[in-house]
């Protein structure tokens, strides 16, 4: 289980609308919204890795701290949702060394993995995966390997698996199926709102039970946020990706997490790999 901590303005897809340099001006919702969330994982004794922007760790060390003394995972979203694409190897490693150190001050507990914004590592960022082992994480969880208009390597590994050679450093993609030679996403965010929660625990029963692979799911706190204000100047595919079934958002998870055992990360695969 995994959860992406980032306020509703600070998606990808309101980038056309919304300037990072105007981001102190909107009315954040992240803190109380990651605080329900912290509620119904402890309602249902689940553990996640809650990756999170040195953004939001700057400015509210508290719930950074909270998440972990709750039993979470701390790991890293990077400092703005800055796309890897769109980073230079110099900001890359800027950017996530100092996301890094926000939340390790904030938290008190070393920060081991990361997450891309927008799973936005691609052929062309290979470099990446090194950058993030020498700063000093262990894992990235970064890539979907699905064919979509914003991100994805459709031929990319489904299961965790070592990037780099000679090196313990782990690539742990958000989970999918194959059908008929074609994969289907079936890791959560918009997908579990947009599909019947029926067909979206077939897909994960089928991770788990053909696939013998642990599910990777995540979602961000803006999405159990029905209330959150809308944005103006999107086009319609954004307005339908981002608002659609907010309301059933979470007694959608409500309902998954009781299907459980749901657990961090860390615990599933480093644990696992330095036994």
């Amino acid at each position: 289980m995994s959860v992406d901590v980032e306020d509703y303005f600070q998606v990808s897809a309101m980038e056309p609308v919304v300037s990072r340099d105007d981001w102190d001006g909107f009315a954040c919702r992240v803190e109380q919204n990651t605080h329900r969330i912290l509620d119904l994982f402890d309602r249902h004794g689940a553990t996640a890795t809650f990756f999170t922007l040195g953004w939001v760790a700057k400015r509210y060390p508290a719930l950074v701290r909270a998440i972990a003394e709750r039993g979470h995972e701390v790991a890293s979203h990077g400092m703005q949702h800055m796309r890897v694409s769109s980073q230079s190897q110099n900001e890359f490693r800027a950017d996530i060394r100092k996301a890094k150190a926000l939340l390790e001050d904030a938290a008190g507990v070393a920060v081991r993995g990361y997450r891309a914004a927008s799973f936005s590592m691609t052929k062309q960022t290979d470099w990446a995966h090194r950058v993030l082992a020498e700063e000093g994480y262990a894992y990235s969880s970064s890539i979907y390997p699905i064919k979509h208009d914003h991100y994805g390597i459709p031929d990319a590994e489904r299961g965790a698996y070592h990037p780099l050679e000679g090196s313990d450093f782990l690539e742990i993609p958000i989970s999918t199926i194959e059908i008929a030679g074609k994969r289907l996403p079936c890791g959560g965010g918009g997908y579990f709102r947009l599909l019947p929660y029926g067909l979206s625990r077939w897909m994960m029963r089928r991770v788990n039970r053909r696939d013998r692979m642990p599910c990777i799911f995540y979602f961000h706190p803006w999405e159990v946020d029905p209330s959150q204000p809308h944005m103006d100047g999107i086009g319609m595919k954004t307005r339908f990706r981002h608002y659609t079934n907010l309301s059933k958002m979470y007694p959608r998870l409500d309902r998954l997490l009781s299907t459980g055992p749901w657990r961090r990360m860390d615990e599933i695969f480093l644990t696992r790999q330095e036994q």
